[in-house]
């Protein structure tokens, strides 16, 4: 079939905006505190508080997997977005942990979900990588291709640390969390700020399959204590938001110190001294990919921030990569 010169193809009925709809979490049910952890290599609580500010983290089954935790966590928010598996159209799962990059996760977890012939694929920017696929979903479903994402941040980075090397073995935990974003008539979910320094993606990285985490602590810490701000403070200008008008700022969940240090150059730059900040951090670890979508549903179910709270998100990590924007709690 030869098509005529100066066809016009038939375009997708767009949508006015998008929104996120449905958020959920999933966290494994074994608990490894700082005192299980001094037992068994040279550190203490205090130590760890002191470095990282982590009290406790999840860890997986040894027959848990990525997969399992993102069915989970996407199960609840689907349910939450008062939605069922045959209204998703997409399916988004970030992550960076997969024992293996053939098959996807995406694919498997829609068949698990139930969710018929969707769209699917994993998405791999770190810790930046849910900002990475809210960003995608929400434009994807702007353009009217597909009218329900389900967005999956998913993690198993116990599967890839070293137990017993301290550097990495006190921050790194399992868990996921999940959001939808659906069509909207008006936009909710705020222009992407995000990027990536090449240059520097020796600083976290994992070096073959047979390999663990390495991560060079103090240059990440002063790359994201003086690069980050900046990102969300841009993510706040694309969405037209004044940091005085942000309710909520959910950043990576990478380090206590690192999260204070950004708030508090938000706050200078105009955010309000009562701007309520995630610090899932300390009972969950740093969960990468998994980190800001369950923070926030563990805000939410603490009932620290309500439907319609103006949330800045950023994330943040290996790559290196960053991406951040503004959406409203659902």
């Amino acid at each position: 079939m030869t098509i005529p010169s100066g066809t016009v193809f038939q375009a997708p009925r767009a949508s006015a905006g998008s929104r996120i709809i449905g958020l959920g979490s999933y966290q494994p049910e074994t608990v490894v505190s700082n005192h299980d952890l001094a037992r068994r290599m040279d550190t203490s609580d205090e130590w760890i508080r002191e470095r990282v500010g982590i009290v406790n983290r999840r860890v997986a089954a040894k027959d848990e997997g990525v997969v399992d935790m993102a069915v989970t966590a996407g199960a609840k928010a689907i349910e939450d977005a008062g939605l069922t598996p045959a209204d998703i159209g997409g399916v988004i799962v970030a992550t960076c942990t997969m024992p293996s990059t053939i098959p996807n996760a995406a694919a498997q977890v829609a068949t698990k979900l139930g969710v018929q012939a969707a769209a699917a694929f994993d998405l791999n920017a770190a810790c930046a990588g849910f900002c990475y696929a809210v960003a995608t979903a929400s434009d994807i479903v702007r353009a009217g291709t597909v009218r329900n994402f389900l967005v999956i941040g998913a993690e198993k980075l116990t599967d890839w640390t070293h137990q017993d090397d301290r550097s990495t073995a006190i921050i790194f935990a399992d868990g996921a969390g999940a959001v939808v974003v659906g069509a909207s008539d008006t936009n909710e979910i705020g222009p992407v700020a995000w990027g990536s320094d090449g240059s520097m993606s020796e600083v976290i990285r994992i070096d073959d399959r047979d390999s663990f985490i390495h991560q060079e602590g103090q240059t990440v810490f002063r790359w994201a204590t003086t690069q980050v701000a900046p990102v969300a403070i841009r993510a706040a200008e694309l969405a037209g938001v004044a940091l005085s008008d942000v309710d909520v700022f959910a950043p990576h969940q990478a380090n206590l110190r690192i999260i204070e240090a950004i708030a508090k150059r938000l706050r200078k730059n105009g955010a309000r001294e009562d701007l309520k900040v995630a610090r899932d951090i300390v009972e969950s670890g740093n969960t990468s990919s998994a980190s800001i979508p369950m923070a926030l549903d563990h805000m939410r179910t603490a009932g620290e921030i309500s439907s319609g709270d103006v949330v800045l998100m950023v994330g943040f990590g290996a790559g290196l990569s960053y991406a951040g924007q503004v959406v409203r709690c659902p």
